[in-house]
């Protein structure tokens, strides 16, 4: 059997209920004018601030003193600022990074040392920068992250300072809820875990230990083979020539 023209869909119109017939028409007709004069004049800028007042004032709804413990992060907190102050201030190991001038290119003697040296390259601000840029391109840049987070608190002497420090490192690179959550083995994890209940200069020493190997064994050798380092190698030598 053979289709001969295109089919159609045909809209059917269900009859409405007569309870709910009834409704509309019975409706008052004070109902109805009210409905067209909220159509025709809508709520002023005056009478919506006094309803979102109201609203916020309202116990058990969400305003600026909202729980920074939700995760939507839609919220004001005053809880969720101060962490991040406090994570601005701690610097996280970025703020070094991010302190470098783009133009601030290295030498080829610099890139000869770093080729024979991973220890050179991380004791050097250019090197870590660098690095940084091609563990980025590997979505693995949290490894480095970590690892100059923990020699931020290795370097503080404040006792306050040292536990705010090391929770906002758990909870950057350790918990399993962060997206930023480096990889350990189940021992250092177990250790570092105990370590927190408390918190000291030294809290994540064998966690950085095995991250710094990782880097140094995983990452660097694909570092010196990738096009990224062969770029800085041209523009170096480049550089020398002129």
């Amino acid at each position: 059997m053979k289709v001969t023209g295109l089919c159609r869909r045909r809209s059917v119109r269900l009859p409405l209920a007569p309870a709910f017939r009834s409704m509309l028409v019975e409706a008052p007709e004070s109902m109805r004018e009210s409905s067209h004069q909220a159509a025709r004049d809508p709520p002023s800028v005056s009478s919506t601030h006094q309803v979102t007042e109201g609203a916020q004032e309202r116990p058990g709804t969400r305003g600026s003193r909202a729980c920074c413990f939700c995760w939507c992060c839609c919220c004001s907190c005053s809880c969720l600022s101060m962490k991040n102050t406090a994570k601005e201030e701690s610097g996280g190991g970025s703020m070094e990074l991010a302190n470098g001038d783009a133009n601030d290119n290295p030498t080829m003697e610099e890139i000869r040392v770093w080729s024979h040296s991973f220890d050179a390259m991380m004791r050097s601000a250019r090197g870590r920068r660098r690095f940084r840029d091609f563990l980025r391109s590997e979505y693995s840049e949290e490894n480095l992250l970590f690892w100059l987070a923990c020699e931020e608190l290795g370097k503080e002497s404040n006792s306050a300072a040292v536990e705010e420090k090391a929770r906002l490192i758990y909870e950057d690179y350790i918990s399993i809820l962060s997206p930023k959550e480096v990889s350990l083995d189940s021992r250092v994890r177990e250790a570092v875990n105990k370590n927190m209940d408390n918190p000291t200069n030294h809290t994540f020493d064998e966690a950085q230990h095995q991250i710094y190997i990782l880097m140094h064994r995983d990452s660097f050798p694909r570092f010196l083979n990738s096009k990224m380092f062969r770029r800085m190698l041209e523009n170096a030598s480049r550089g020398e020539k002129k």
